[in-house]
């Protein structure tokens, strides 16, 4: 056997036979599981293995191929024998011990460290349709048995997260800004398929299945977006600069119509002297505004659903500039997750939002259903009093009230 461990015990001879080798690899195996031992069971043994380890207990007949016997008997001979404890001479003859059950536990306790942590990431709590992605990572288990490893990676997925919606930047850009290597985020990769589930809880759809789906879900995500198919609706914004997109807004909010802006207009910074600007989820409430307030339309930004790269883009140039961004969407359970989106990416606040408003909005007769609803971060009794009620609230419904608080852009009538 192999000397290793304590190097200065000297054991007798007797307790050094070969053939008490099943005897001590069995101790040192049951000594190293960390739960109490009061029995232990050897085998199977040849014969000499037989008389040897009846040499070393005194028995008077020879012992089964398999012999149970007592941990204490077996500590009292070996203190007879070299007065030492059993876990002296199998460490001096085997090496240290080993502690299985407190490594299981340290072990459960770092799994569970590592989706606490996850779970409470900034980047998750801001988005609570990411809660989904989090219950599927933890189902998944850790990468490669490793906590350490999988930490590193979900950093990676979540730096990913942060930085999207993109503004139309090519997939290899991202990976580098990202992650410090251009094919990080390739099809088929670890970390491209985690970012992409993660997407595709935000968004509420089917995870991709193929290349063209994949696709699909990071040109939703502004990943390689064309500059001129990604637009935003805007009116009533009166931007003092010389850009493409300053004349546009200025020109159509003179006429009273709305502006299309492209992502590639909106290249260039956009400020304007409202230090509010109301944002809405569907066309339809920034057309009736049109209409009731033509020339003198407060400012507003329609993010037509999901907000692609082109909205973000305007959204957050105006709140670089000091800008208060005020947002309203469906009662529905993608509208909260719309809204969370804009919160999280371009820092906007909630407008007429809350539980009380869904509650006030509620139409009497029947509507269409409220859908998968996730926590709002903004009002912590909102996505209960809509899965209490079942029904979605459309924002059309509400355009009027909303345009009422509105009135014209100050300092016009209409």
């Amino acid at each position: 056997m192999d000397r290793e461990g304590l190097g200065e015990l000297t054991l007798p001879e007797e307790l050094r036979r070969a053939e008490l080798a099943p005897l001590w690899r069995e101790v040192h195996r049951r000594l190293s599981s960390g739960r109490a031992v009061t029995r232990l069971r050897v085998g199977p043994m040849d014969d000499e293995q037989r008389f040897a380890l009846a040499d070393l207990l005194g028995l008077d007949r020879l012992p089964e191929r398999h012999h149970s016997l007592p941990l204490s008997r077996l500590e009292s001979v070996v203190a007879d024998a070299c007065g030492c404890s059993v876990t002296e001479v199998v460490t001096e003859l085997l090496g240290p011990l080993a502690d299985r059950a407190g490594d299981r536990d340290r072990e459960r306790a770092a799994r569970q460290r590592l989706w606490e942590w996850l779970g409470e990431h900034e980047v998750v709590t801001a988005q609570p349709a990411l809660y989904d992605w989090v219950e599927q990572m933890r189902r998944n288990g850790v990468l490669d048995g490793s906590v350490t490893a999988t930490r590193a990676v979900l950093s990676e997925a979540l730096r990913v997260l942060e930085r999207l919606p993109a503004e139309g930047t090519p997939l290899p850009a991202l990976a580098t800004e990202t992650l410090g290597d251009p094919h990080a985020l390739d099809g088929g990769t670890r970390r491209s398929g985690i970012v992409l589930r993660a997407l595709a809880c935000l968004y509420g759809v089917a995870p991709p299945d193929g290349a063209e789906q994949r696709r699909a879900l990071w040109e939703r995500a502004g990943v390689s977006e064309d500059e001129l198919s990604a637009s935003v609706l805007a009116a009533g914004l009166w931007p003092s600069g010389d850009g493409v997109a300053c004349r546009v807004l200025r020109v159509c909010a003179e006429s009273g119509e709305a502006a299309a802006l492209t992502l590639a207009q909106l290249r260039q910074s956009v400020a304007v002297p409202e230090p509010d600007v109301w944002v809405v989820e569907n066309p339809t409430v920034l057309t009736l505004a049109l209409r009731r307030f033509g020339t003198a339309c407060p400012p507003m930004i329609c993010t037509s659903g999901w907000p692609n790269s082109a909205a973000i883009r305007l959204l957050r140039g105006l709140a670089e500039t000091g800008t208060a961004l005020h947002y309203h969407g469906d009662f529905d359970g993608e509208g909260v997750r719309i809204a969370a989106h804009v919160l999280a990416k371009a820092g906007a606040v909630p407008w007429r939002m809350s539980a009380a408003d869904y509650l006030e909005a509620l139409p009497d007769g029947a509507a269409p259903s409220v859908g998968r609803v996730t926590e709002a971060p903004w009002d912590g009794e909102l996505a209960a009093a809509m899965r209490g009620h079942g029904i979605s609230v459309p924002e059309e419904q509400v355009a009027q009230r909303l345009l009422n608080e509105l009135g014209p852009r100050r300092g016009q009538e209409y």
